[in-house]
């Protein structure tokens, strides 16, 4: 064997090696560059994605109704904490269109709920006061 055919494989050998060594480390620096890939579709939470409404009374229960429009469907967290800032439910979802009603039980006393919906580091934060007023009508009929 031609020792310099044998140098000549060694050295077209080297070259290939170096140039897909290139190729595999500048890939990941050029996704990085191009705004992180895959991992940067987190979208940031906005108000209009969240909607807390009072929906009225069933069964002796005070309901809500909890809405996020969540396109990207990524993992959220829905937490709901009582007056004095305890958590009273802490659940996580996935849905692109979550809708969920909530029912607290209809007490004689004033509550203060608080609903959370959060992702990573962002949050939107819905509190209420709920009041329970009973108005008395007297009708009078003369005989």
């Amino acid at each position: 064997m031609n020792t310099n055919s044998l140098i000549t494989r060694v050295v077209k050998g080297i070259a290939v090696a170096f140039a897909a060594v290139v190729i595999l480390v500048s890939n990941p620096l050029t996704s990085q560059a191009n705004g992180g890939g895959i991992n940067n579709k987190k979208a940031s939470l906005t108000d209009e994605q969240v909607s807390v409404k009072y929906q009225g009374t069933s069964d002796n229960n005070i309901v809500f109704k909890v809405e996020f429009e969540n396109p990207t469907a990524e993992k959220f967290w829905l937490i709901i904490k009582n007056d004095n800032g305890d958590v009273v439910y802490h659940q996580q979802f996935t849905d692109a269109h979550f809708s969920k009603s909530v029912f607290f039980q209809n007490t004689d006393s004033e509550i203060h709920p608080t609903f959370v919906i959060r992702n990573g580091n962002n949050e939107i934060v819905r509190q209420f006061a709920v009041n329970r007023t009973l108005t008395e009508n007297t009708v009078v009929t003369r005989l």
